[in-house]
């Protein structure tokens, strides 16, 4: 097959999205596929570049216009897209995220062109404010036509059902997945004198539940053996710097800041605890990589996140200051559980001089410091939905533990991950998808016009028989048959 990822977010850029499309299309091109990516210019990244392995690149000639998305016009993208799609002699449009302007564009053009599209939806989004309603409208247009969509998670499903109006039917579930060899733990990079390293990775915005983070970093002033290291960048950096500096914890609260993917790894190595308190998250990349490196990972409690991993790797909570804090409370007291019966006597004393445990977690020691049990049940296990991304048969209850025997050994947290999500998998369900929508007929231009009649947006059909017209003059000056094709890469590969 021949396919077009198509997206706003791609290198250089940083995120879940580009880790997902350039793994997908890693593992594409080994099954010998022909996969090429679209996406805008990054400052002087521009033209075509060539990724590992030969992953070709199309770095279009757009500025972005807001948030890393170029300006939603439809008619002025059809010259390049179209050129692009056809010297390709591309079969199939993959387009990803809600956000991404140019996947949407794409997805719109390669229908009209007669070709399979597919979409891919990462995140979760409301239905109440403007930009909600905006986006939800877009994403409606879109997947009226669109042969069919994929959601990172079952709680992701509903929520795109439910915006953008569409069968159930025409929507797969495949989570993310990530590379276990590259994530692996190194218990030696982690402090050898009673310290307790609490870490996050995500960018410091709102909606990531950085405010939540602020009211939880002040309760451990008094414990000097637990530290903080913050990865990401954004706006409540600056509030995160302000409590750092009213708690006086300048020199436990360490500030990383914006990091390349491949320094990740190296950082979540040296903590024992991983934090993430999304208010919204379809599926977490991070707190996977996080349990792969062998870290307790304690979560909010929402969206698609309690599918992600079995309860003995992951400690939810409500998204409030004090559920949170009485996760990693209880995070804590695994750890030193888990250091008592591998008597690691030297870190294992280290927690319990500022700790007395108690059947429900870890309180601090000075009694007038000491925060109550919240009545909320943080404790109660939650009720993971089935995930079945293995080869064989295997879900996430294969995986559940009795919480006394919560399994922290880095290395059987790695196992166990790996066990669980590997991009094999998740390309070989994808290539599955691929499959049906090219058994599909072809949709002629009066299916899409009903299509986009259904969203109820009904100047929009002014907008697509503009781009038929566009289309049908663009025929005429370069017809189709008598475009160049790209030329193929040849790699070389050492015997």
């Amino acid at each position: 097959m021949r396919i077009c990822m198509v997206t706003d977010f791609f290198y250089p850029s940083i995120g879940g999205v580009e880790e997902h499309v350039f793994n997908l299309s890693q593992i594409l091109l080994t099954h010998g596929h022909k996969v090429i990516v679209l996406t805008h210019s990054y400052g002087d990244c521009k033209g075509i570049r060539y990724l590992t392995n030969g992953l070709k690149v199309y770095y279009l000639p757009i500025k972005p216009f807001y948030n890393q998305c170029i300006l939603p016009t439809i008619l002025c993208q059809i010259p390049l897209i179209r050129c692009v799609l056809l010297r390709e002699c591309i079969e199939v449009v993959h387009g990803h995220s809600a956000f991404s302007t140019l996947a949407h564009e794409a997805n719109i053009i390669g229908n009209m062109l007669g070709l399979r599209t597919v979409f891919t939806d990462h995140s979760l989004f409301g239905f109440a404010d403007l930009s909600a309603v905006f986006t939800n409208k877009m994403l409606q247009i879109n997947l009226a036509n669109v042969n069919h969509c994929i959601c990172v998670s079952h709680i992701g499903k509903e929520n795109t059902v439910l915006r953008a109006r569409i069968p159930k039917e025409n929507v797969s579930v495949i989570p993310n997945a990530v590379d276990t060899a590259l994530f692996t733990p190194d218990p030696s990079k982690r402090p050898s004198d009673g310290k307790i390293n609490i870490v996050v990775a995500s960018r410091l915005v709102y909606r990531k539940g950085i405010d939540l983070l602020a009211g939880v970093i002040p309760r451990f002033r008094y414990t000097p053996n637990i530290n903080f290291i913050v990865v990401g960048d954004g706006p409540k950096r600056d509030l995160l710097e302000e409590i750092r500096e009213k708690a006086n914890m300048q020199d436990r609260v360490e500030l990383i800041g914006a990091v390349e993917h491949s320094q990740v790894r190296d950082i979540l190595v040296r903590g024992h605890i991983f934090v993430n308190t999304s208010l919204t998250e379809a599926y977490c990349m991070a707190i996977v990589e996080a349990a792969s490196c062998g870290l307790q990972v304690v979560s909010t409690r929402v969206g698609g996140i309690p599918e992600v991993l079995p309860s003995n790797l992951i400690i939810l909570t409500d998204p409030e200051v004090d559920s949170v804090y009485q996760g990693v409370l209880k995070a804590l007291d695994r750890y030193t559980q888990f250091c008592k019966k591998q008597k690691l006597h030297p870190v294992a004393a280290g927690i319990e001089k500022n700790y007395s445990i108690y059947s429900n977690g870890i309180s601090n020691g000075n009694a007038a410091n000491s925060t109550k049990p919240s009545k909320r049940k943080n404790n109660k296990k939650s009720t993971n939905s089935v995930v079945n991304i293995q080869k064989e048969p295997r879900n996430i209850g294969d995986f559940e533990n009795h919480e006394d025997d919560a399994v922290l050994c880095p290395y059987k947290c790695n196992e166990i991950v790996s066990t669980l999500y590997n991009w094999e998998n998740v390309t070989q369900r994808t290539e599955k998808v691929y499959m049906r929508i090219l058994a599909e007929p072809e949709k002629s231009l009066g299916d899409l016009l009903y299509g986009y009649l259904r969203s109820k947006v009904w100047p929009f059909l002014l907008v697509i028989s503009m781009a038929h017209v566009i289309l049908l003059f663009l025929e005429y000056l370069r017809p189709r048959r008598y475009m160049e094709k790209a030329k193929e890469l040849t790699l070389l590969r050492k015997q």
